[in-house]
């Protein structure tokens, strides 16, 4: 049953849900996790399948037509394609896609797609086996790469975007590589600016290799022409000149886009998060699971996306870092 449109009250409508389905990795990213990682949410703490259908079906009854599966690590989910399925199914999700650092794509790429994922972005932040072992401290290059060539064997998982994390004194060496990739194979890299989510803490404005930064850098090699920005889109897309692929930058730090944001977030066990550097969340899992109705849910849901900040302030005076980090909000 199709309800009201779910809106702010900044004015935007809300169109776009990240759900993650898990806080556990198989990498422990320098920008994400400790070396040691992090204490896991205990199985009971986290949505089952049928709370996380529950919950998108209820969001996409008020307008969310794009639903983006993210962790943690989502293929670490016991039977994630089967979720996939149950969510790919609702009425009224348009586009179900995926974040994953491609380390299980070979096992899971083919039940994926006849799941009905629509789009796959697979983060890969090095092409040299040292430096990706180095970044992630996971030596995986190899079988993130064979699970990428085992997606783009097929077409409906295209365009296949690639995910690098840009970290001043690391990606540099890094970009004409990727920017050849773009040009050489049928992937989209898109470059985003190191954010303040890292359960280290040590995140600083002078580890941001802006994104302006590497677009300069591939531009001297290779010209690059603006294609059209979308409205909420994350990326700001280039088009090689000379026709040979495309390449994005994700900016939110030297370029912020959250004037026209219709982003919200749902974690793993539950809590409703309507910007990725929120303070606060709501909690839905304790409604859901106390017999709360869709009636009741809803009102909880709108409530607190009416309180959707109005932007992050990353790089401004007097901002305080999420306690969660990346792998416990989900991408």
């Amino acid at each position: 049953m199709e309800m009201e449109p779910l809106r702010d009250g900044h004015g935007r409508r809300i169109g776009d849900l990240r759900v993650s389905v898990t806080d556990r990795c198989n990498f422990r990213c320098q920008y994400c996790m400790p070396a040691e990682g992090l204490p896991w949410l205990e199985r009971a703490e986290i949505l089952t399948f049928e709370e996380i259908a529950r919950l998108v079906g209820l969001f996409a009854a008020m307008g969310v037509r794009d639903v983006r599966l993210t962790g943690g690590e989502p293929l670490v989910r016991r039977d994630f394609p089967t979720l996939a399925g149950m969510l790919a199914s609702l009425e009224g999700v348009r586009e179900l896609s995926v974040t994953t650092n491609g380390f299980l794509l070979k096992r899971d790429a083919e039940r994926l797609v006849a799941a009905g994922i629509d789009r796959f972005n697979v983060s890969v932040d090095s092409l040299q086996r040292d430096r990706f072992y180095q970044l992630t401290r996971r030596d995986a290059l190899a079988a993130v790469l064979e699970g990428l060539e085992v997606l783009s064997a097929f077409p409906e998982a295209h365009p296949i975007k690639i995910n690098a994390v840009a970290m001043r004194g690391f990606t540099e060496q890094e970009v004409l590589p990727f920017a050849a990739l773009a040009r050489s194979t049928p992937y989209e890299v898109r470059f985003i600016e190191f954010m303040p989510l890292d359960a280290d803490r040590a995140w600083s404005t002078s580890q941001v290799l802006t994104g302006e930064e590497i677009r300069a850098a591939i531009d001297a090699v290779h010209p690059l022409e603006p294609e059209p920005r979308e409205p909420s889109a994350t990326a700001r897309v280039y088009r090689f000149a000379d026709g040979q692929g495309r390449i994005g930058f994700i900016n939110p730090v030297s370029e912020p886009f959250c004037a026209d944001c219709n982003r919200v977030r749902l974690t793993a066990d539950g809590r409703l998060r309507t910007c990725l550097f929120s303070l606060h969340e709501t909690d839905l899992r304790g409604p859901l699971r106390d017999g709360a109705d869709d009636s009741e849910l809803e009102r909880i849901i709108r409530d607190a996306v009416w309180r959707k900040e109005l932007k992050h302030h990353v790089g401004e005076p007097g901002f305080i870092q999420p306690t969660r980090s990346m792998s416990a909000i989900g991408g």
